[in-house]
């Protein structure tokens, strides 16, 4: 299989997948376990996206990477523990890396 191959395979499923959610009846998505599945499976995939792109090394292999990615998840987990916006925790996360990687203490 392809690269688009892939790509329009997903892109299919995708818009299978959300037809699916309009053609149901609302009684289907309308009931509360399915909000709650629904809240629930968001925060996994979002805490399942940001282990692997911290953790994920430049090759594809199991191998786990620790570098200025973990300090500055480290940092900004600190910094929404303590409820600053949004926009400080990136710019923390962001500075944590860009100097940890300015100083060579890590790569």
């Amino acid at each position: 299989m392809t690269g688009w191959t892939a790509v329009l395979a997903a892109c299919a499923l995708c818009f299978v997948l959300k037809l699916a959610g309009h053609l149901l009846p609302e009684r289907f998505l309308s009931g509360e376990r399915v909000s709650r599945i629904a809240a629930l499976v968001t925060v996994a995939l979002l805490a399942a996206l940001v282990a692997v792109q911290t953790l994920g090394g430049p090759s594809s292999g199991p191998a786990l990477t620790v570098d200025a990615r973990v300090p500055a998840l480290a940092v900004a987990a600190v910094a929404l523990a303590l409820r600053a916006p949004f926009i400080v925790v990136v710019v923390m996360a962001a500075g944590t890396a860009a100097a940890l990687r300015a100083t060579g203490a890590v790569t």
